[in-house]
């Protein structure tokens, strides 16, 4: 495909599920969070609508496509990301079932439909806003990380405004905004149901977090088995190795 590459991308694979995915070095890759947010949502499996908010350079859409057959809308800010990601699902085959809408997820229901979506995953930027003197990260990286043009609150609110009643939202965050995550969430009709630890390895703290509320839901929360990232000899366990290659590596 002519004209698929700009600058310094590069064409990665999604060895699991058979794609690939335009990333680039200077701009945005993305991380393992991707991966595991996209394995850990509830998604249906024939028909449904789905969004993705933070859609970055479309990772978590084209992990998603492999598990459902349902329409996903991904909702990335910044217009150079979301070009990356059109060409990515272009590059797959996948316009039919992928949509990337380059646009704000605050308020992104006024334009896509309030409570139409079964389920939406959200990656959202992790710290708080950094003064414009102390940013040293490249601008993409520094819009994707911080809070600087959407909070926690507002992602879980667009969150909430988008989903059905019964529709489940799925987070990925730090474990150290674990009460700021469930508070926003209960404050936008989003009751947690499963919560989900991430360790680097047996032994150290969490460093991930995983979260997933239905809207409207009964109280009912359930702590998830750990799950671990590098065994003792540092090199992936089982089950991450299974989420990043599929079966047969």
């Amino acid at each position: 495909m002519e004209n698929l590459l700009k600058e310094d991308e590069r064409l990665d694979y999604l060895l699991a599920e058979k794609l690939r995915i335009i990333q680039s070095p200077s701009v945005f890759s993305f991380s393992l969070d991707a991966v595991l947010l996209a394995k850990f949502a509830y998604v249906p499996i024939r028909s449904g609508k789905i969004v993705d908010l933070c859609a970055g350079n479309g990772a978590i859409p084209l992990f998603l496509s492999a598990r459902t057959k349902a329409d996903i809308i991904a909702v990335e800010l910044q217009e150079r990301l979301a070009d990356m990601a059109n060409r990515s699902v272009g590059y797959n085959e996948l316009n039919e079932q992928i949509t990337i809408v380059n646009d704000n997820v605050i308020g992104i229901a006024k334009k896509i439909g309030y409570e139409k979506y079964d389920t939406v995953t959200c990656n959202p930027p992790y710290f708080p806003a950094i003064e414009a003197s102390e940013k040293n990260l490249k601008e993409h990286v520094a819009i994707a990380r911080h809070e600087i043009h959407l909070t926690l609150e507002q992602a879980v609110q667009s969150a909430s405004e988008l989903l059905k009643q019964g529709g489940k939202a799925a987070f990925v965050h730090r474990p150290g905004r674990l009460l700021d995550i469930v508070t926003a969430m209960r404050a936008n009709r989003l009751e947690p149901k499963r919560i989900r630890f991430v360790y680097p390895k047996e032994g150290k703290e969490a460093n991930t977090l995983l979260i997933e509320g239905i809207k409207d839901g009964k109280p009912d929360l359930k702590i998830m088995p750990p799950l671990y990232v590098y065994g003792n000899d540092d090199e992936y366990t089982e089950e991450v190795r299974l989420l990043l290659y599929g079966q047969n590596e």
